[in-house]
Order: C-alpha cells, then sequence, then structure tokens
C-alpha cells in the first residue's frame, strides 16, 4: 500500500518542501531509499525498523520502497527518520494513512524516543507558505516552529512530540498535549542583560566615543593598543549600545542558528544582536561558511549582530582575505557541484590588534620592542584593501592609574544607547524618504547616496582633499570618512556635515597616517 506524507530538507537558511511516499509490497524483504538520500537517510533503515520494533509494532518482512521527491534535489540529514517510520507505519494500516497538508520530521532513536532536528523554523516558514495545516516536530523544536506560524498569522496547528507512540496516536485522534504556541511578544519583553556596561570601563572617552558612532552608523571599528588597555572590554560593552533587534531582523538571525543547531533550547527565538568572538585560528571554512555539507560560517551566526576579532594579525592572511567579500556584499555564496547557497552575512566587524608583535609598541624606557622591519611584517598581515573596509580605526593607550583608581563615575551603556537609537531612527526616516530599500544604517551607503547625503561645503571638499593628498587615501577611504562624518552629524542632530563633523571623521583614519613613528 502507498502511502504519502510531507517533510523538508535545508538549502542554505531555506527549507523545501519533500514529499515522502511510501510503498510496501509483497516480494523479497527489501529497504531502499530513492530521491537522491545521503549516506545518514541511506543507514536510516536500521533505526527505523528497530525503533519500530521497540515501540510495540510488528513490522512483517515486506518489500519497502521510499521515494523522497522532487528527486533532483539532494537531501541530507536524519530528520527524515519520523516521517519515513510513520509513512511505513501507515502503510500497513497501523495509523491513519490519511496524511493530507501533513509535515512531519523527526530523527529516532533505537527505542523510539524522538531527537531534536536543524532548521525547525525555517521548515515551519515554508510550511505556512505552502500552506500545510499540521506540523509535527520534536518537542524540543516545537516552539521554534511555533515562532514562524505566530510570525506568518497561519493557520497551521504546531504538535511537539517526544516518541514515535505518541506521534502515531496523535495521527489516529489521540491528542496526548495541544498545539504549541508562543507568545512573540513576552520573548521580546524581556530585558536582554549584558555582560559588561560601559559605566564598568575606567578611562578611554576617546574609544567609547568611536564605539558609539560605530554603533549608531553600522560602521566597522579597528582599536589598536597594547595588551590590557581594555580592548576586549571595549568590544563586549558593544552589544550593550547597539538598537534592540526588529522583528524582521530576528526571525533573519534565528533561521541561521536553527540550521546550525544552535539555538538554545529554551529561547525558540533570538531577541538579542549575537556577539561572535571566533579564536585566531579559526580555518577559513568556519569562518566564512561551506564546507562538505554547506553550513553557515561565522561572519552568517554574526549576522545583525558583532563579529569580533582579537589580535588581528594572528589570523591566517587567507582567513582575512575572505572577510571582503561579505564586508562589501553582506553575503556569503557558497558554490557547490549541485547547488550555489547563499547566506545573509551583514554584521558589525570589530577588531582589536596590538601596535607591536611583542604586545606594546614601546617599553618603561621607551624603547621599540621590536626592530621597525619586524613591526612592518606584522602590520602587513593585513592587507590595505581590507584596511579600506574598516570604517573606524583608533588608538587605545594604557589606562593611566590615576583613572583606573579614580571614583568618578562614567556614562552607563543605557544612556549611550539611547543617543545611538536616536541617531538609528534619523537614518531610518532620511533612507526611506528617498525609497532608499535595504538600507538602515549610513555604513549602507552605496556612492550614489553619498554624494546625496553626504554633501560638504567647499571648504570641507578642499579639507578632505588636502586629507587625501596628504595620507594617500584610497577613493573607498574617503567614502568612509564620508560616512563616518555622516553619523557623527546625525549623533549631534545635525541636517548637515560640519567641519568639526569632518575633522574628526578624517582624525579616525589611524592607520593611514603614520601611526608607527619610530
Amino acid at each position: 500500500m502507498l502511502s504519502r506524507l510531507s517533510a523538508a530538507t535545508l538549502i542554505g537558511i531555506d527549507a523545501v518542501k519533500v514529499d515522502v511516499e511510501t510503498n510496501v509490497s509483497g516480494g523479497i524483504p527489501s529497504f531502499t531509499v530513492v530521491g537522491l538520500p545521503d549516506n545518514a537517510i541511506r543507514e536510516s533503515r536500521e533505526r527505523i525498523l528497530t525503533a519500530i520494533k521497540n515501540s510495540g509494532f510488528d513490522m512483517p518482512p515486506k518489500k519497502v520502497t521510499v521515494n523522497l521527491a522532487p528527486a533532483d534535489i539532494k537531501k541530507e540529514g536524519t530528520a527524515f527518520d519520523l516521517s519515513v517510520a510513520i509513512g511505513l507505519l501507515g502503510s500497513l494500516k497501523l495509523v491513519d494513512h490519511r496524511f493530507r497538508n501533513t509535515l512531519i520530521m523527526g530523527e529516532l532513536a533505537l527505542d523510539g524516543s524522538i531527537r531534536r532536528v536543524n532548521g525547525a523554523l525555517p521548515v515551519a516558514i515554508m510550511a505556512a507558505r505552502e500552506k500545510i495545516d499540521r506540523i509535527i516536530l520534536p518537542l524540543s523544536n516545537a516552539a521554534e516552529a511555533a515562532v514562524a506560524v505566530s510570525a506568518s498569522k497561519a493557520d497551521i496547528r504546531v504538535y511537539g512530540v517526544e516518541t514515535l507512540n505518541e506521534t502515531a496516536e496523535l495521527l489516529n485522534g489521540k491528542e496526548s498535549r495541544p498545539p504549541v504556541e508562543v507568545n512573540v511578544s513576552e520573548l521580546f519583553s524581556e530585558e536582554p542583560e549584558y555582560p559588561v556596561d560601559f559605566a564598568d570601563i575606567k578611562g578611554q572617552q576617546a574609544a567609547k566615543k568611536a564605539l558609539e558612532i560605530a554603533a549608531a552608523g553600522g560602521h566597522n571599528l579597528l582599536m589598536i593598543g597594547p595588551p590590557g588597555s581594555g580592548k576586549t572590554m571595549l568590544a563586549k560593552a558593544l552589544p550593550g549600545i547597539l538598537p534592540p533587534l526588529g522583528f524582521e531582523e530576528s526571525l533573519e538571525t534565528t533561521k541561521i542558528y536553527s540550521v546550525a543547531n544552535l539555538l538554545e533550547k529554551d529561547r525558540p527565538l533570538m531577541v538579542t544582536r549575537p556577539f561572535r568572538n571566533p579564536h585566531h585560528t579559526t580555518s577559513n571554512v568556519a569562518l566564512i561558511g561551506g564546507g562538505t555539507t554547506a553550513k553557515p560560517g561565522e561572519v552568517s551566526l554574526a549576522h545583525n549582530g558583532i563579529l569580533f576579532l582579537d589580535e588581528l594579525p594572528e589570523f591566517t592572511r587567507s582567513a582575512l582575505e575572505v572577510l571582503r567579500q561579505p564586508l562589501e556584499d553582506r553575503e556569503v555564496t557558497v558554490s557547490r557541484i549541485s547547488v550555489t547557497t547563499r547566506y545573509p552575512a551583514g554584521f558589525m566587524l570589530v577588531a582589536a590588534m596590538n601596535p607591536s608583535p611583542a604586545g606594546a609598541l614601546k617599553d618603561r624606557d621607551g624603547n621599540l620592542t621590536a626592530s621597525p622591519k619586524e613591526i612592518q611584517r606584522y602590520l602587513s598581515k593585513i592587507s590595505g584593501p581590507l584596511l579600506d573596509r574598516i570604517d573606524i580605526h583608533i588608538d587605545v593607550p594604557k589606562v593611566e592609574n590615576t583613572e583606573l583608581f579614580s571614583d568618578s563615575a562614567s556614562e552607563s551603556s543605557h544612556n549611550i544607547r539611547a543617543r545611538v537609537i536616536r541617531a538609528r531612527e534619523l537614518q531610518r526616516e532620511r533612507f526611506a524618504a528617498a525609497s532608499c530599500a535595504g538600507v538602515y544604517t549610513n555604513a549602507q551607503m552605496n556612492t550614489k547616496l553619498i554624494r546625496k547625503f553626504c554633501a560638504l561645503s567647499p571648504e570641507s571638499s578642499q579639507k578632505l582633499m588636502d586629507a587625501m593628498n596628504m595620507l594617500n587615501l584610497s577613493a573607498r577611504a574617503h567614502d568612509r570618512i564620508l560616512k563616518v562624518s555622516r553619523t557623527i552629524a546625525d549623533l549631534e542632530g545635525s541636517e548637515t556635515i560640519e567641519m568639526r563633523h569632518l575633522v574628526q571623521g578624517i582624525q579616525y583614519r589611524n592607520l593611514d597616517r603614520d601611526f608607527w613613528s619610530f
């Protein structure tokens, strides 16, 4: 007998509907899966048959054929276990075989229990698009799918199950638990906790101001300073002054974490901006994404958040060079023989480095800690094109003892965040009025928008030209200065870029000046 039900496979961060057709007939006992399955699906035979037997079902020796359609799309992973098992039970008339508009996914253990799967959120989004009526998933995935159903306002019932027996009873009309529902508003009502507050950081007022500007305009930033100057602490405080995630941003970020199986079990929706801090030994593939089975890398996991690269020159040259495309295009393209996958990668790059391979540039006596040649070799690990894509370069000097032991209170992240949010709202309104689709921050402006919104007075234009000639700046660095200057003006509520805004923007190009003065 033939039974049909729905499942899904993942391509990038999106799900594609898969029809699971199961046929049981007489003949030599066998179990065949067709439709471009991977090894995990081919190996599912023993898991499925053992789980069915250990769940108390009588499985006669039959010829079993499973077809996963469409047959021209590769199917990967163990999430088809439950759908194949239920299809098999339906063909044997052990469960109600009327599976119309029902999507079932889950990995089976040998005792019939059901394990968590990847990508429940994009699967539920696809189900709403395909007009699916009912979704049956592992209980630990149900809330994640219910978020997508709530967002799409689709009339879909989401059920979470823990065993094969419970799934069979549900299909036979015995609901052991009600459909899962999630109140999205409650998830966003929780006040996020951040590990570091700007009020906890002593001194570094200039660096704090630079981070405020970076947060307000979505600019990439590089901090240069000796060990112990607070670069890492400043970076960890940055998420606390970023604007809260919008619902669409939250869904997009959650899809990436869902596919990568990195969602916390008790948090079905990402409501805070991600902060990724990969070690400098991270491989190119782990950083950018890809692999044998394409998975999102660190640049995608940082989407709508921050990618912090500490000890920037310690990363391999090739790893740093692969950042150039996502920094420019805000997405990553991973090509394989059968498919090309795109992952979003709209992140803020925050990097930190020492001014010398020995740490501090000079010792207590004022002598260089390394030779000029060694320092230049250390700096050359970061290419010019990559530096051009970093809007703000700042010096983070050692904190003086007087500041370290001072009792004076520093401004809190809450107050700084309020200014950042106001500046972001100005930018959003400006770009919305100009019908600039997909542009929300100054850092995202293209050349046409820069000409439109970053006009300078004749005196300011001459100042910028002089700076470009003196510092030998590239055209890309010219655009970065204008973007940063526009953000500085927005923080002050100024409609035009004044000379003081421009001068401050030029000063944030440390590595374009003679920073290493020996």
